[in-house]
């Protein structure tokens, strides 16, 4: 059994907020597993690392992608199965180079993001790994009704319109192997057809989804920027509220309440008006420029108040790159959430959130070696993981 060490470095390790000095790990090189971890008084061993002084936190959890779709060409419609899996295996490639070792898509058309996630378990494809969704649950007409299929054969999402058909949806996503269903609760910014304080699924057919998920060791991710929509989903006993955008006082209570997860994707409204000028249709950017303020509020009034929050940047949409999520901490920053609340979003939060805190999240003994290697401390301010250059460890080997 070979085994490296790694030493000379400063530890942020998910758990404690602060910088540990002097640290080293022993990663066993079959398992990919930390094996030991300490502080000074460093082992001997055959194969030896010196990061030099550098800074090692844990791989990013992204919990909100659609590792379907093209930031630059914005396609949406009359995608082919081939076209997708091709633009997802390319994005892969981008969120590991960004740092992002873990996922959960939320949303990807004829359930590419399953099939990958199955070949990945096989042993057969490497690198970030996925926790998928499978189509989304969406009303008719709904955010999440796009035409897919050189002949429009189908949709983006399982089209739902009462409770039987949303647990049979539930049910169909759970049979080909969803780790965790995505409910449309309100409209959206890329959706023509609504707007995004439309409420589009009843608190029922939630409650249905949540139901049927949780006696299935599945969760619930629901997409929310209307107030009331947001409500349905937190009453309905959702796991996570995916944007949040016109969260209310009342609600972010009921969150703490219940622990209800908040993964605000700042990012995906950011890009929009910022590079999507004369490039988009004119009603995204009217969205967007409508909501952006009131959404970067209330995110900030949630996370003061101490609303879990997890890291997501719902990457793919429009000029939201996969390379680009790292921007996602400098704007919970800059709306009111401390660096200490931005870290743990994308390592123990996002962990938790997704089930895998046993393996992956935090960087201790006995679970999966994923890092980044940082020239910066990321605690004394998150740009440090904007690094270009970092190196991404996935399960003790460098990958870039």
């Amino acid at each position: 059994m070979t085994q490296t060490l790694y030493k000379n470095f400063n530890l942020f390790d998910g758990n404690k907020a602060s910088i540990q000095k002097d640290a080293w790990f022993i990663v066993d090189d079959e398992s990919g597993k930390i094996v030991k971890l300490g502080f000074k008084d460093t082992p001997n061993s055959q194969e030896v690392v010196d990061l030099k002084g550098k800074y090692v936190m844990p791989g990013l959890i992204n919990a909100h992608t659609h590792i379907m779709m093209n930031p630059q060409t914005n396609k949406l419609e009359y995608l082919s199965e081939a076209e997708v899996t091709f633009t997802v295996l390319k994005n892969l490639k981008e969120l590991l180079k960004a740092g992002i070792t873990y996922i959960r898509d939320c949303g990807c058309a004829f359930d590419v993001d399953i099939k990958l996630a199955r070949l990945q378990a096989e042993g057969q494809l490497g690198g970030t790994e996925i926790l998928p969704s499978g189509r989304p649950m969406s009303m008719t007409g709904g955010h999440g009704d796009f035409t897919e299929g050189l002949d429009g054969e189908t949709t983006w999402g399982n089209l739902v319109d009462s409770t039987d058909e949303m647990r049979k949806a539930v049910r169909h996503e759970f049979k080909l192997g969803a780790k965790n269903i995505k409910v449309m609760a309100t409209g959206g910014v890329m959706s023509a057809t609504d707007q995004i304080d439309d409420t589009e699924l009843s608190v029922d057919e939630i409650k249905t989804a949540v139901e049927e998920a949780h006696s299935k060791h599945m969760t619930v991710a629901a997409h929310a920027e209307g107030a009331n929509g947001i409500h349905n989903a937190i009453v309905a006993g959702v796991d996570s509220v995916e944007h949040g955008s016109y969260v209310t006082d009342e609600d972010i209570d009921l969150m703490l309440k219940q622990g209800t997860y908040l993964t605000p994707t700042l990012i995906a409204a950011y890009t929009i008006p910022e590079y999507g000028e004369g490039k988009l249709p004119q009603y995204m950017l009217d969205k967007a420029n409508s909501f952006i303020k009131d959404f970067y509020e209330r995110v900030g009034v949630a996370a003061k108040a101490g609303v879990k929050l997890t890291f997501g940047t719902d990457a793919g949409t429009p000029f939201n790159g996969f390379k680009d999520a790292t921007k996602e901490f400098e704007l919970m920053t800059s709306v009111g959430a401390t660096n200490e609340q931005a870290l743990f979003a994308s390592s123990k939060n996002s962990a938790k959130l997704l089930g895998i805190d046993k393996d992956y999240g935090t960087l201790e003994e006995g679970k999966v070696a994923d890092f980044l290697v940082l020239d910066n401390d990321p605690v004394a301010d998150v740009k440090a993981i904007q690094q270009e250059d970092k190196a991404v460890y996935k399960k003790g080997i460098k990958v870039f």
